[in-house]
C-alpha cells in the first residue's frame, strides 16, 4: 500500500496519478494486473485505428472499437457505486462512470497520440477533442456519443438549475490535479454510503493530502471518524468545520452532531 506523504500528483500522468491513488486507499489494488491488461489493449487498438492516417479518423476508429468491440459502457441493473469507480473493475466488467470510462478512454488515447483531453463539466466528466481544421468534439464517456451544446445545456438546467447557461469556459480543459478530485470525490460519498469507512477515510486523507485545510473535506473526515466512533479526533474536524463555514446551512447540523458526540463523552465519563 502507498504512502499518502509519497504521491505528488504534479509529476504524474492523469493516469499514473489514478494509479497510485488506488493504491493507497486499497491494498489489494491489483496495480500490476491493471497495467498488463491496458498495455494489451493499447497494442490491440494500435493495431485497429492502424488503417487511418488522419487522427480524427483515428480517434472515430477507437471510439467504435472501445465502445461497440469492448462493449465499455455505463452501468445497468444492481450495483454498488464503488465497483464502477475503481479502475480495476471497470477493466474486468466493462461497466463504469464518466469519470473511470473516461480515465481509461483518455489513457488509451494518449498512448496513440491522439488530441484527447478531459473536461469536468458541471454535471460529469466529458471528453474534447480539438482539431486543426474541424470543430472540436465533445465527447460522452458513457457511450462515446458527441455531444452538441444544446445537449450540454439540457443537462445543466436539468441538473444545476433551470436558469443555468452554458458558458466557453465550462469547456475548457482540465488539469489533471481536478479529474483527480472528481473521481475521489464521488468515491469517497460511493464508500460512505456503502459504509465503508476505512476506505473512505483513506479516501479523505487522500483529498486532504492534496488541499490540507479544506474545511469541508475536514468535515467528511470528522463524520467518518464519528461514524468509526473516534469521537476526539471527530471533535476536533467537526469544530474546525463550523468555525471555518458558520454561514454554511450545514453548519446548523454539524453543531448537533458535536453536541450529541460531546453527551455521548459526558455519558462515558
Amino acid at each position: 500500500m502507498k504512502s499518502f506523504s509519497n504521491i505528488n500528483f504534479s509529476k504524474l500522468s492523469l493516469f499514473d496519478s489514478i494509479i497510485a491513488a488506488s493504491q493507497a486507499i486499497r491494498e489489494d489494488f491489483p496495480a500490476n494486473c491493471v497495467l498488463s491488461e491496458l498495455k494489451s489493449r493499447i497494442k490491440e487498438a494500435k493495431s485497429y485505428v492502424s488503417s487511418e492516417n488522419e487522427p480524427n479518423k483515428q480517434l472515430k476508429k477507437l471510439l467504435e472499437l472501445f465502445y461497440m468491440h469492448w462493449n465499455f459502457g455505463g452501468a445497468s441493473g444492481i450495483y454498488k457505486l464503488s465497483d464502477v469507480i475503481w479502475i480495476d473493475n471497470v477493466l474486468k466488467t466493462r461497466q463504469g462512470t464518466a469519470v473511470s470510462l473516461g480515465i481509461i478512454l483518455l489513457h488509451i488515447a494518449q498512448e496513440l497520440k491522439l488530441p484527447l483531453n478531459p473536461v469536468v463539466f458541471p454535471t460529469q466528466l466529458i471528453l474534447r477533442a480539438d482539431w486543426i481544421n474541424e470543430k472540436k468534439w465533445l465527447i460522452n464517456p458513457f457511450n462515446g456519443d458527441i455531444l452538441d451544446t444544446h445537449t450540454l445545456e439540457v443537462w445543466l438546467k436539468g441538473n444545476i438549475s433551470p436558469t443555468a447557461e452554458l458558458y466557453e469556459n465550462d469547456l475548457y480543459k482540465s488539469e489533471s490535479i481536478a479529474v483527480i478530485r472528481k473521481m475521489l470525490d464521488i468515491l469517497k460519498s460511493a464508500l460512505m454510503e456503502e459504509k465503508k469507512m476505512e476506505l473512505a477515510l483513506n479516501v479523505t486523507n487522500l483529498l486532504l493530502h492534496i488541499d490540507p485545510n479544506d474545511p469541508y473535506e475536514i468535515r467528511d473526515r470528522g463524520l467518518i471518524y464519528a461514524h468509526l466512533e473516534c469521537n476526539h479526533v471527530a471533535l476536533t474536524d467537526l469544530i474546525y468545520f463550523v468555525e471555518h463555514c458558520p454561514e454554511d446551512p450545514v453548519s446548523e447540523i454539524i453543531k448537533i452532531q458535536i453536541h450529541s458526540i460531546e453527551q455521548k463523552k459526558i455519558i462515558l465519563h
